[in-house]
C-alpha cells in the first residue's frame, strides 16, 4: 500500500495576539488611490470651506476628513452616505484616511449636501491646476461633450408647460361661453359688470367674472341648468387651478417640463433601452471638458439641447481659470451660429461640426441635396442667386430672428422671377407662387470658416481623437462607476454630487 503524502498548511491561529498592533498604513500598497487621494487633498487651499464652519459650539470633523472620505467613496462606487458610516467602520482604507474616526451618515450627507455648496467648484480647480503643474494636462485644447443623467424623482410625477397652456386655453374659452351666454339671457343683470380679460386669466378678476354670472343666472329661471352647473364647477375650480398654473409656470421660467419630485430636473430623451424604447425621464444635462481623459471643467444645466450650453460652460471654465483654451472640439450638437460667434470673437480655435457636415463629405452629389439654398449660385457683387435652371433670383429682404436663447440672426431672402413652367419645379419647391429661399450670410460664412479647419490636418486629428477622449469619460462613468442616477436632489446637491465624481476620475487616473 502507498502511503498518503502528507498536505502542508500555512499557519492559520485567528486567535493569535500581536505584540503591537499592526500600523494600517503597512496594510495599504504604495500605489494604491488611496494614498493619492489623500496626499492631493492635503495640498488643497480650504480657506473658502472652513468660512461656513461657527467657531463656537461643539467640534467637529475637520473638513479634510469629510472630503477624503467623500472623494474616495465616489472613487470606489461607494455613493450611499449610510455605506460609506459602514466603511469607516469596515474598510481599512476608509479607517486609514479618517485615522479610525468614524463620522455617521447624517454628518456625511450634511457635509456633502450644505458644507460643499458654492466651494467645491473651487476645489476641483485646485485639484485641476494640481494636474497642470505636475504636467499631466494644460487648459490650452480641449474636447467638450454633453450626456444626460437621470435625476433622483419619479418619471410619473410630471408637469408640462404645453398642457398648463392647453388647461388655460380651455378655461378662457369656456368662460367666453359663459359670459356670452349669460349677456343673452340676463343682459340686464350684466349691464354694470366688465369681464374680466381673458387673455390674461387673472385668479381674482375670474373670481369675480364667475362671481358675477351665477348672480345673473340665480335670477333667471329660464336659464340652462346645465349651463348653471357649469358655473358652479367654475367657480369651485377655476380660480384655484389658475393659481396653481400660475405657481408652475414660475418653476418651469424656460423650460417646457419639471418633475414634482425634483421641480428643478427636466424630463430628456435619454438613451433608447434594450428593446429600443425611448426613455423620456427627469434628468440634467452634463457637460464636461476633457483632455487626455481627465476631466478639467463640468457644469450641469436644465435645458436637453447641447446647442444653448457650451456659451455658459466656457464662461464657468473662463471664471474658474481666468482663460479660455485656446482650441476646442466639439460634435455638431454645439453648431449654431450664436457658438461660432463667440469662439470667433473669443480668439479660440473651434473645430466645432454643423449639421450636415458629414453628408457634404460625399464623394457622391445627390440630386435632392443639389436644390438646397446652400448649394446654388451666389454673386456676390449683384447679391443674388441662381437656381439651377440658371434664373435669377433677386434679394427681397431681410427678417430677424430671435433664438431661444435671445440671439439675433439676421435672415436674406430671395425669390425667383418666374417659375411657372420650369421642368424642374416638383424636385425644386412646392409652393404655388415662385421661390422664395432664406440664407443667413453670417451663418454661411461661420459655417464655411469651420469647414475649412475640420478638413485640415490638424481639424482631421481632434476629430479622430475626441471620441476617444471624451466619450470614454461618458464610458467609465456609467459603465465602469455605474453612475447613471443622481443620489440628491436640486441642482445644486447634484452639482456637488457631479464635482466630487469629477475629482475621484481624475485622481484615479493619475493612480
Amino acid at each position: 500500500m502507498s502511503k498518503k503524502s502528507k498536505v502542508s498548511f500555512k499557519p492559520y491561529s485567528p486567535d493569535q495576539l500581536s505584540l503591537l498592533p499592526p500600523s494600517l498604513s503597512e496594510l495599504i500598497t504604495e500605489n494604491h488611490p488611496v494614498r493619492v487621494v489623500s496626499e492631493v487633498i492635503d495640498r488643497i487651499d480650504l480657506e473658502d470651506l472652513l468660512v461656513n464652519y461657527q467657531t463656537s459650539g461643539a467640534s467637529t470633523y475637520h473638513p479634510k476628513l469629510m472630503l477624503k472620505v467623500l472623494i474616495y467613496g465616489y472613487l470606489s462606487n461607494v455613493y450611499s452616505s449610510r455605506k460609506m458610516e459602514a466603511a469607516c467602520k469596515e474598510n481599512i482604507h476608509f479607517m486609514w484616511l479618517t485615522g479610525m474616526a468614524r463620522p455617521d451618515h447624517n454628518t456625511i450627507n450634511r457635509f456633502r449636501s450644505e458644507r460643499l455648496k458654492g466651494v467645491l467648484k473651487k476645489v476641483f480647480a485646485q485639484v485641476v491646476m494640481l494636474l497642470v503643474d505636475s504636467g499631466h494636462i494644460d487648459l490650452q485644447q480641449v474636447y467638450t461633450d454633453g450626456t444626460k443623467i437621470e435625476a433622483n424623482a419619479n418619471k410619473y410625477t410630471f408637469v408640462w408647460g404645453k398642457a398648463i397652456a392647453r388647461n388655460k386655453l380651455r378655461i378662457k374659452t369656456q368662460l367666453e361661453q359663459l359670459w356670452n351666454y349669460t349677456q343673452t339671457v340676463a343682459k340686464e343683470e350684466l349691464k354694470n359688470t366688465q369681464p374680466c380679460d381673458f387673455d390674461q386669466l387673472d385668479p381674482k378678476a375670474v373670481d369675480k367674472t364667475i362671481d358675477a354670472i351665477n348672480q345673473a343666472l340665480k335670477k333667471k329661471t329660464t336659464a340652462d341648468k346645465k349651463i348653471k352647473q357649469k358655473a358652479n364647477y367654475a367657480k369651485r375650480n377655476w380660480p384655484d387651478n389658475l393659481r396653481k398654473y400660475e405657481q408652475q409656470e414660475q418653476t418651469l421660467g424656460t423650460r417646457n417640463s419639471y418633475s414634482k419630485t425634483d421641480p428643478e430636473a427636466t424630463f430628456m430623451r435619454m438613451k433608447d433601452d434594450h428593446m429600443q424604447n425611448g426613455q423620456l425621464k427627469p434628468g440634467y444635462n452634463l457637460q464636461i471638458s476633457t483632455q487626455d481623459q481627465f476631466i478639467l471643467h463640468y457644469s450641469l444645466h436644465q435645458n436637453p439641447t447641447d446647442t444653448t450650453t457650451l456659451i455658459p460652460h466656457l464662461e464657468e471654465f473662463k471664471n474658474n481659470y481666468q482663460t479660455l483654451p485656446k482650441e476646442i472640439t466639439a460634435d455638431a450638437g454645439y453648431g449654431s451660429q450664436e457658438n461660432y460667434q463667440y469662439l470667433e470673437d473669443n480668439e479660440v480655435g473651434a473645430f466645432v461640426k454643423y449639421n450636415y457636415f458629414h453628408l457634404e463629405q460625399r464623394k457622391k452629389p445627390n440630386y435632392r441635396t443639389a436644390f438646397q439654398p446652400q448649394n446654388l449660385h451666389y454673386n456676390n457683387e449683384l447679391d443674388c442667386y441662381y437656381c439651377p435652371m440658371g434664373q435669377q433670383m433677386r434679394f427681397i429682404g431681410t427678417k430677424k430672428q430671435i433664438s431661444q436663447a435671445g440671439y439675433e440672426k439676421v435672415v436674406h431672402r430671395y425669390q425667383a422671377k418666374n417659375c411657372s413652367g420650369c421642368p424642374l419645379r416638383a424636385l425644386c419647391h412646392k409652393s404655388k407662387t415662385n421661390r422664395i429661399i432664406e440664407v443667413n450670410h453670417t451663418l454661411n460664412r461661420l459655417k464655411s470658416i469651420a469647414k475649412e479647419k475640420l478638413n485640415s490636418p490638424r481639424g482631421k486629428l481632434h476629430r479622430s481623437k475626441r471620441p476617444v477622449d471624451v466619450e470614454a469619460v461618458f464610458g467609465n462613468l456609467k459603465q465602469n462607476k455605474g453612475f447613471k442616477r443622481y443620489m440628491l436632489r436640486g441642482i445644486e446637491k447634484v452639482s456637488i454630487e457631479t464635482g466630487l465624481l469629477a475629482i475621484a476620475m481624475n485622481l484615479k487616473k493619475i493612480a
